[in-house]
């Protein structure tokens, strides 16, 4: 079948995001009007190097929100699509240091409690009895959700854009974006590298290039690339078969089991870059901050298995979502900081009712629109791990 020359609906991007934004238009019964086009292979942008964690533990009501909504789509995703995600509630372990972060942690639960999220705080000795061998001494608390998981961030893609091309929808890979055609203040296509397509509506899902695609749109899309790097062990039996997720907040720090492994997050960039590059040079710090945290990582090796991918990072570390106010038909899903791959879900279907009935349900996503940077309605999260400069 030869590409479509016209759609009604073009999606940039082939991530989590665009993928589940085209099966939610697909599910609607829009499929053969919808064309997603990714410039490279689908998942190969910030959600091939996504960690796959799913949580609740959030400090905005909006993040909450979506985390909920995301957790209940997560739990029926094999059953729904008939294709596994790889999904796994192993809990997320949260760690302070400070008095402030222990403050702040006691008023992050009572917030998700109030949501229905099964969060406790907990004192630092009960956190050395969820993880053995968990250096505590230095902490002043944390938090923990036995609910939080994770799931495969590539099975997930494939699986939504597979059921979107059953049910019409046109997935192009290889192919990237050039332009985008506008006239009268509005949308009306896109050039690629493999042709023009009419569209009076386009999607900029793009990821860390969301900034480039507003470009093309006359569109200044506050969305920065931000690497990421994160190491794999060689097999090491020193830590028990399972433990949750642990997030050292204060330094920025992840471990986690994969598989008979340990995954652990690198540095974080402070340059915006789109350098995928595996940083080996930030593995010393990293293997520092894990000696300190699980002394029994002395004996792990790593240094044969890492990957790094870019994060989508928005000023305020929430997603950018809704119509451009600047150009009708042109819309963003981008901007998500890290939590593209685990709101997906939500993310997806609210976007394809905003595309199709002009409103969303169940969450009012206003409050992530584009203008909040020009009125200074911006949002805080304080349990951002993503921190630029942090270890």
């Amino acid at each position: 079948m030869s590409p479509s020359a016209t759609a009604d609906i073009v999606i940039i991007g082939g991530g989590i995001v665009g993928t589940s934004i085209a099966y939610h238009l697909a599910r609607r019964g829009s499929g053969r009007g919808v064309v997603l086009l990714e410039q490279d292979r689908l998942g190969s942008g910030t959600t091939s190097a996504a960690g796959g964690g799913i949580r609740s533990q959030f400090s905005t009501e909006i993040n909450i929100r979506f985390s909920l909504e995301s957790v209940a789509a997560w739990r029926r995703f094999e059953e729904e699509l008939g294709l596994p995600a790889d999904y796994r509630e192993i809990g997320y372990l949260f760690l302070a240091q400070t008095a402030e972060e222990r403050e702040m942690f006691k008023r992050n639960v009572a917030l998700q409690n109030r949501f229905g999220v099964p969060s406790r705080f907990i004192e630092p000795g009960e956190a050395a009895t969820l993880v053995p061998g968990l250096r505590v001494d230095d902490l002043t608390g944390a938090t923990y959700s036995a609910e939080d998981a994770v799931a495969g961030p590539n099975e997930a893609t494939q699986a939504y854009a597979r059921r979107a091309r059953d049910a019409g929808v046109e997935v192009r890979e290889g192919v990237t974006v050039t332009g985008i055609t506008t006239s009268s203040g509005r949308v009306r296509g896109v050039e690629t590298s493999s042709g023009p397509i009419a569209a009076g509506m386009v999607v900029n899902a793009a990821g860390p290039w969301a900034g480039q695609v507003g470009k093309l749109a006359g569109i200044e899309v506050p969305v920065t690339p931000y690497r990421r790097t994160t190491f794999v062990s060689e097999p090491f039996d020193g830590l028990p078969a399972t433990f949750p997720l642990i997030l050292d907040l204060h330094v920025g720090w992840a471990c986690r089991r994969e598989g008979q492994s340990i995954q652990m997050s690198g540095r974080r960039d402070q340059q915006s870059s789109f350098d995928r590059h595996v940083d080996w040079e930030g593995l010393a710090r990293s293997a520092e901050l894990a000696q300190h945290r699980l002394p029994a990582l002395a004996g792990a090796r790593f240094g044969k298995r890492a990957s790094a991918g870019l994060y989508d990072l928005s000023p305020d570390n929430h997603a950018i979502m809704g119509q451009a106010p600047d150009l009708e038909g042109f819309y963003l899903a981008c901007g998500f900081s890290g939590h593209g791959f685990q709101h997906g879900p939500a993310t997806g279907r609210l976007m394809a009712e905003l595309l199709l009935d002009g409103r969303t349900t169940g969450i009012d996503i206003s409050p992530l629109s584009i203008e909040r940077f020009r009125t200074g309605s911006t949002l805080a999260e304080p349990m951002q791990l993503h921190v630029r400069g942090a270890a």
